[in-house]
């Protein structure tokens, strides 16, 4: 049997399919762009959350870079949208970042510290308005989940697991609705 490493990434392209035909003409090409970007690092980072249990500090990093290259032409072309878009995604970026890092911190080390820098990050592209409902839908799936596998005794209420397929999932639906 062949190595198939890649069938994991085939719902990727059909994330992005269903993102463009259901917001084509309705958002300027810039911002679907935008969310495009931050669907292709959600789903990297899901899997990895998956399959590693940690968010690698590169990826956030690839992430922040590819959204300063994103808004720099604009700076160029749409100066005042792109000046509110980078005040409105570090706004965002301070909510998600603090809300996370507060979590975090009470819960002393419950919560990753690559949950925080994502959550942070990816602020910056579901900006301000967008940063809270991707939380809480991420955070309520991932506690109905929780408390389903410790019901169906598949993990003890001690066992981790992992919270970005969550966040991402609460990302896409923050994405699709608004």
């Amino acid at each position: 049997m062949r190595n198939k490493k890649w069938l994991p990434y085939l719902g990727l392209p059909v994330l992005l399919t269903a993102l463009i035909l259901l917001k084509w003409g309705h958002l300027d090409g810039s911002v679907l762009l935008f969310r495009c970007a931050l669907v292709v690092f959600g789903y990297l980072a899901a899997l990895g959350d998956i399959r590693e249990k940690r968010v690698p500090n590169r990826l956030v990093a690839a992430m922040l870079g590819a959204w300063v290259l994103l808004l720099t032409p604009q700076l160029f072309f749409r100066t005042q949208q792109a000046i509110d878009w980078a005040l409105n995604g570090g706004l965002g970026l301070l909510l998600g970042g603090a809300v996370f890092l507060t979590v975090y911190l009470i819960s002393r080390k419950g919560l990753g510290g690559g949950d925080v820098k994502l959550m942070a990050v990816s602020g910056l592209y579901l900006g301000l308005d967008g940063v809270l409902p991707a939380m809480l839908y991420g955070s309520v799936l991932a506690a109905v989940a929780g408390l389903l596998l410790i019901l169906g005794k598949k993990i003890t209420p001690k066992d981790a697991i992992p919270l970005v397929p969550f966040l991402y999932i609460g990302m896409l639906l923050t994405l699709l609705i608004r």
